[in-house]
């Protein structure tokens, strides 16, 4: 029996798409053990786990932040006597834990992100403009090479267990008819579809026969925004702020469709089956990031010959307009959404 430590930090959507490979992993190794080192916010997404699936937290904005809290927190780790290390992360931070592990004689196996690719991909001329390893396919690899068995088993995190829909339930009641999910937020701008749009497309969806609308957002200044607009529309919900982030993917799994960004929530969604149409702006599909198992036809995007102009959405539009987000019309929105439901626009 081996034990594995499994790193990734952040961001939330990169964790999430770590789920159906480590516990595809950990199915077919069931005598080896798999500790998973994360952020401690993070660690309720790992729900429903194989029992020799673990999850560690970290703090990384907290006691963890400095050198100091770092090496006394991995001095800990080392203690527990892992027999390899999976950088499934490569960064400074993972870098200096997995240095640790290697001073003391384990074996390190790091993922390959293909930067020189996603570089080749978004610069301004001469874009290699070609579909990259998926992030999972990526992650997958780090098993392979660390010589364990590895077949995707994994459809959803309710497999093995049914979702929890009691909380849901009791705020929400039964579900009747169909119910749509729409998280317009991001990390960055460039992964924003215009909020004016946004809530164009939430009242003509308010409108659909037999439709109720629940709106994911964060706390504060999300809340608010979402807040707005369910006070002047009917049938439209706003669950940012009221649920734990396991009930939140338990209605997630309850909905016939979720509209989102490039973000955590298409990946959330995609880990409990739910079909997502995904509008994409700064970035794009072919970097990677893709949804688990989604139909790549539901993304929409324009296809300008800027894009994409960066991996993760963080880079400022250099054209100033964001012609990328701006574009797409929330008639094409809607011909998506309502071509899968099956209801005429």
């Amino acid at each position: 029996m081996a034990k594995f430590l499994v790193i990734r930090l952040s961001a939330l959507g990169d964790v999430a798409m770590t789920i159906p490979i480590v516990y595809s992993a950990a199915r077919c190794n069931p005598d080896d053990s798999f500790t998973i080192l994360t952020q401690s916010f993070l660690m309720p997404v790992f729900i429903n786990r194989p029992s020799n699936v673990d999850v560690v937290g970290i703090d990384i904005l907290g006691s963890e932040k400095k050198l100091v809290g770092l090496m006394r927190f991995v001095s800990v780790l080392l203690e527990e006597h892992f027999d390899a290390v999976l950088d499934l992360h490569d960064v400074i931070r993972t870098k200096c834990i997995r240095s640790m592990f290697m001073l003391r004689g384990k074996k390190i196996f790091v993922i390959d992100k293909g930067r020189a690719e996603k570089l080749a991909l978004t610069r301004k001329k001469k874009k290699y403009f070609k579909q990259l390893k998926p992030i999972t396919e990526r992650y997958s690899d780090v098993f392979r090479r660390a010589g364990l068995k590895y077949e995707e088993h994994f459809q959803t995190l309710y497999d093995e267990k049914p979702a929890d829909l009691s909380r849901v339930e009791k705020e929400l009641g039964e579900k009747t008819g169909r119910w749509i999910g729409v998280a317009p937020f991001a990390k960055h701008e460039g992964k924003i579809y215009p909020l004016r749009d946004m809530e164009t497309v939430v009242s003509r969806l308010a409108k659909l026969p037999d439709t109720k609308v629940f709106l994911f957002g964060g706390k504060g200044e999300e809340e608010q925004i979402l807040q707005g607009w369910v006070r002047v529309r009917q049938n439209v919900v706003s669950v940012a702020g009221r649920f734990s982030l396991d009930n939140e993917l338990s209605l997630m799994s309850m909905l016939d469709l979720m509209v989102c960004m490039d973000s955590a929530n298409m990946h959330f969604a995609s880990l409990v089956g739910t079909r997502v149409v995904s509008i994409w702006g700064a970035t794009h599909p072919f970097a990677g990031f893709y949804g688990f198992h989604q139909n790549p036809e539901d993304a929409i995007q324009e296809h300008l010959a800027c894009r994409p102009c960066s991996v993760y959405g963080q880079v400022p539009c250099y054209r100033k307009d964001y012609a990328c987000m701006r574009r797409i019309t929330p008639d094409r929105v809607m011909a998506k959404i309502t071509s899968i439901c099956k209801v005429p626009s």
